[in-house]
């Protein structure tokens, strides 16, 4: 994998997963798509959670609009059976995969940047941290699953109200919007994002798995297939160290929970 795009870097269980256009504020293009993909998996083969970041000023000021020009002057394409979205299928390699991914947000995070970061599964910003979803604006739609992800976590009328009036939030609303789950002053996200997911790796791989895929698919169930399917879930065998750890519990021998 080529490191010009996507750094990686592997940091006890936790890998690293860096995007590297800081000159393009890590404007998001179908190269750094495949990259961030490949990353993502290779992340879920070697860690047990996952840091996102952006080098640079921003996390990523979003969508490569010179490569979408590009691509809208070519015309639509003529093929029966288009493929993929790869933006799709790269950020569900993070939403949707093996292991817990945090985002380390600061400056832009815009556009397809917002996307990237609630593929993630806990966003941690600092005080720079600026969200907006311009899309309205540029003439075109979100591409890169926001449609179905960041309504999910904002709500409906707070994302229409981004995209029909284009406006910027800075990270006290989006902390207040839930977009963020935490704040830190400026500089400090990339360090808090790693204590996180230090603090994730503490859980068993198996739990995790649970959390990150089967939790957000009862999200979209009703009530009722939500019940059984968290039921068929509670019934499913659990690996040794579950019992070792309740063991840990009622012998008062568990290490206290962290604030």
């Amino acid at each position: 994998m080529s490191q010009d795009l996507v750094t990686y870097e592997l940091d006890g269980r936790v890998a690293l997963i860096g995007l590297n256009r800081p000159d393009k504020r890590n404007a998001i293009n179908d190269a750094l798509a495949l990259e961030l993909r490949h990353a993502a998996e290779r992340a879920g083969e070697e860690a047990d959670a996952a840091v996102l970041f952006g080098h640079g000023s921003n996390f990523s000021a979003g969508l490569d609009l010179a490569e979408m020009v590009s691509k809208l002057e070519k015309g639509f394409p003529s093929e029966k059976r288009l493929p993929r979205h790869l933006w799709h299928s790269s950020f569900d390699a993070i939403a949707r995969g093996k292991i817990p991914f945090v985002a380390a947000l600061h400056g832009a995070t815009i556009g397809g940047g917002l996307e990237l970061a609630s593929a993630a599964h806990i966003r941690v910003g600092d005080e720079s941290t600026l969200i907006g979803l311009p899309e309205g604006q540029r003439g075109i739609f979100v591409g890169g699953g926001g449609s179905v992800r960041i309504q999910r976590i904002i709500g409906n009328a707070t994302m229409t109200d981004m995209m029909l009036t284009g406006r910027m939030m800075e990270a006290a609303e989006a902390r207040q919007i839930r977009f963020l789950q935490y704040l830190v002053p400026r500089g400090g996200a990339l360090e808090r994002a790693r204590e996180v997911a230090a603090q994730i790796v503490q859980n068993t791989a198996n739990t995790n798995w649970m959390i990150i895929n089967v939790l957000p698919r009862i999200n979209d169930l009703s009530h009722d297939d939500g019940l059984f399917m968290e039921y068929l879930n509670s019934c499913m065998q659990r690996p040794p160290q579950a019992i070792q750890r309740l063991n840990e519990f009622l012998q008062k021998k568990a290490a206290p929970l962290k604030k």
